[in-house]
């Protein structure tokens, strides 16, 4: 809330940020496999890291992070924190197809229970999951 007591506008998610446990490995996953587009591309020597900056389809912006030695975060159990990326998707056994064939391993298509839309989860190359959902 501000100061009058209204609450101000939020015009939505400017960007989520993960920090890579093998730059090139996310950077080609990313870019080529997923196919987002390269905004920015820095190599910060102070820190001995990069920060990759991707444009995601719609205007969401992903930041890829790399520093060395980063600590492990567990994804399974399900732990507190960020529980996974989600993408819509037109076509989402093409995009199962598509996967498949790069090598990815995914897990079945299902149907969200409350909305009727199909989904899948599959991982970056760190173990991060990422959900496609049918939009």
């Amino acid at each position: 809330m501000n100061g009058d007591g209204a609450r101000p506008a939020l015009k939505g998610i400017h960007h989520v940020a993960l920090i890579a446990g093998e730059y090139a490995r996310s950077r080609q996953f990313y870019t080529e496999v997923l196919g987002f587009s390269v905004l920015a591309e820095t190599f910060r020597p102070e820190r001995e890291s990069w920060k990759l900056d991707l444009e995601v389809p719609g205007g969401t912006q992903l930041e890829v992070f790399s520093f060395p030695d980063a600590p492990l975060r567990p994804s399974y159990p399900e732990a507190r924190g960020l529980r996974h990326l989600a993408f819509a998707v037109p076509d989402l056994p093409a995009w199962a197809r598509y996967l498949t064939a790069q090598g990815q391993m995914i897990e079945p298509i299902r149907t969200d229970a409350l909305t009727g839309k199909t989904f899948f989860f599959f991982q970056d190359p760190d173990g991060l999951p990422i959900e496609l959902y049918e939009a």
